[in-house]
């Protein structure tokens, strides 16, 4: 437990973390992966090079400290990391070495204000928050395992079956090799997916939404192919991803991890839903989607905003869905409308998803709101919500990227 000076001395370094964070983290990384290479095999190196990792681990030391004094209210934070950690296999014996490199780091970067005080205080904090995500994730694994079909680490699985969505989203079907039972999973987890391309050194591990609703047969993601940015100048493609596309066939073999992640459906809710995508961010709102129609007692409103119809996955499946269930409404909209798109087939709306768009397609704000997507849309979503008085309460987000969500809930509580 820490004694009320050490407390004192973390909520002191609060301005400096905010000042230097992220290049407190970048010199982290750094160090951390010369010194240990083999962790190379664990984190994404995508994140790594375009500063994403970085940033997101500045925020979530921030968040910590800012919060200190109530590390009870750090739940939604220990929670989504301890499950991607888990979906990661991090075992207890990482968390000593990047403690070190972490220490060192705010020592390099901070100077003479890292005082021997400052390091020890912040020595016993991790040595704390690092006991709580080790045995947060040590559930996860044990839950996982004792499943119907629950495995521990990385099992290999069939592709049963590959489906091109779109020109840039393509779909597997997957199933154990073994033949055990697929266990079940909750609409919006994702799966991790471990593999080593010929054009990378290192294993690599991505993690995808699982893109159908929960089914005794098989597991389906649904895989965009990727582009990444950094500084506005494009960044060699997504490893993992355009290998997926271009080399992996129906019947080869991929490892795959337990179902983990705490972006999920509230099936106790009763309230009316409505959920919100952009782009690749549609795959856990689609699996979401499913479990809603199926289900029968809730209205849901469904939005996608995609570039086009070209990119515009399962569109066909989304209509079908709104036809057969009447609780189910579906609007789409397109950033770029072709001469032969269709409104009311093919798309509803052009342009972007504002507030101004959401207030004209929902019969109710007093809904719980999913969304998903790129870090642009979620902040283009956020705004919009707040101009419409959403309550924060009602808002359940994710980013297909290094979370963002911590920095701006720490801004919230140092303010």
């Amino acid at each position: 437990m820490l004694t009320d000076q050490q407390r004192a001395i973390i909520r002191d370094t609060v301005p400096a973390l905010k000042q230097h964070g992220e290049a407190i983290t970048k010199h982290f990384y750094l160090s951390l992966f010369k010194e240990n290479p083999g962790l190379l095999n664990i984190f994404n190196k995508a994140n790594q090079r375009e500063g994403g990792q970085a940033a997101n681990l500045a925020a979530s030391i921030l968040m910590y400290a800012a919060h200190i004094d109530h590390l009870d209210k750090l739940g939604g934070m220990v929670e989504r990391i301890a499950h991607k950690h888990g979906s990661m296999e991090v075992q207890p014996e990482h968390y000593p070495i990047v403690g070190d490199h972490l220490l060192r780091a705010i020592r390099q970067i901070l100077g003479e204000a890292a005082t021997d005080e400052v390091i020890a205080a912040w020595a016993d904090a991790y040595g704390i928050l690092a006991d709580i995500m080790i045995n947060r994730e040590s559930q996860l694994y044990t839950e996982g395992a004792e499943k119907d079909g629950g495995w521990r680490g990385f099992k290999p699985f069939k592709v049963q079956k590959k489906v091109h969505e779109s020109t840039s989203i393509t779909s597997f079907y997957l199933v154990p090799e073994d033949g055990a039972p697929i266990p079940p999973f909750s609409p919006g987890q994702f799966l991790s997916i471990k593999l080593k391309a010929p054009s990378d050194p290192n294993e690599q591990i991505r993690q995808y939404s699982l893109s159908c609703t929960p089914n005794p047969e098989f597991y389906r993601i649904s895989v965009g192919r990727e582009r990444s940015r950094s500084n506005n100048i494009l960044a060699p493609d997504g490893v993992v991803s355009n290998y997926l596309h271009d080399q992996v066939m129906a019947g080869d073999t991929l490892f795959i991890h337990m179902p983990l992640g705490d972006f999920v459906l509230d099936e106790t809710s009763s309230q009316p839903v409505v959920l919100i995508s952009g782009g690749i961010g549609i795959t856990p709102m689609l699996s979401m989607l499913e479990q809603l129609a199926e289900c029968d007692r809730r209205n849901v409103t469904f939005i996608h905003g995609t570039a086009n119809r070209a990119q515009h996955a399962f569109g066909k499946h989304i209509r079908e869905i709104a036809r057969n269930h009447s609780n189910v409404k579906a609007v789409i909209f397109y950033n770029e409308v072709e001469e032969d798109d269709n409104r009311g087939e093919h798309h509803d709306e052009s342009g972007y998803i504002d507030a101004s768009m959401l207030r004209k397609h929902l019969s109710t704000l007093d809904a719980d709101f999913y969304f998903c997507g790129p870090i642009p849309f979620l902040r283009a979503i956020e705004d919009a919500l707040d101009q419409l008085g959403v309550p924060v309460e009602r808002r359940r987000s994710e980013a297909f990227a290094p979370d963002p969500t911590f920095l701006l809930d720490t801004e919230a509580a140092i303010a």
